[in-house]
């Protein structure tokens, strides 16, 4: 029988979902058509009708790996600082689900690295996270909740401060399980608010 297209859309289903599983288990560096083909109980002939190269499932990846990242549920945090908190927690490794995507960009730093294009979107997605930050953090020092200075420089630091607390995690998640986490950022948060004197 001819396949129709609902089988088709079922099995980049499968194939996508294969992919993450070996992504969530191994990282980029396990990333093959052989664990791919493996996870998904199929031929890797198979999967080089969607994949004819290394790259284009490299590819496909970072790509599942965006839009899974801007799929997932976000904390409706209000305003002000309430705000900035909710936008640190998102980024955190505080759930299974937050832990594998945590993992799995963690692990595609190499890849970008050695990639000078993904170098570029990779610094232009950081960029774009920095300005989000950026912006909630203007609005909480407008409302009062912050004291004044850079927003521009604080979100940097922010970002600093999450990324490093994200690896913490992933390389001793029993050191920093996610009360840890939320208590250290909440340490950071309130550094953040109070007022730095004049010498600072």
């Amino acid at each position: 029988m001819p396949r129709t297209k609902g089988d088709h859309e079922a099995r980049r289903r499968d194939v996508s979902e294969a992919v993450w599983r070996v992504l969530a288990a191994h990282g980029f560096g396990g990333l093959t058509l052989r664990a791919v083909a493996a996870e998904l109980g199929a031929t890797t002939g198979l999967l080089t009708h969607y994949f004819p190269a290394k790259r284009d499932l490299v590819a496909y990846a970072l790509d599942l790996l965006d839009r899974r990242s801007a799929s997932r549920p976000r904390r409706a945090g209000g305003q002000g600082l309430s705000a900035v908190r909710a936008a640190m927690l998102d980024v955190l490794p505080l759930t299974a689900e937050a832990t594998d995507s945590n993992r799995i960009w963690v692990s595609s730093w190499d890849t970008a690295l050695t990639d000078p294009a993904l170098s570029d979107d990779y610094a232009r997605k950081y960029a774009q996270s920095r300005d989000k930050l950026r912006d909630l953090i203007a609005a909480a020092q407008q409302l009062g909740e912050l004291p004044a200075g850079d927003p521009a420089r604080i979100a940097a630091g922010a970002q600093s401060f999450l990324l490093g607390l994200v690896v913490q995690a992933l390389f001793n998640p029993e050191a920093f399980p996610p009360d840890r986490q939320t208590e250290l950022l909440d340490d950071y948060l309130a550094s953040l608010s109070s007022p730095r004197s004049p010498s600072a």
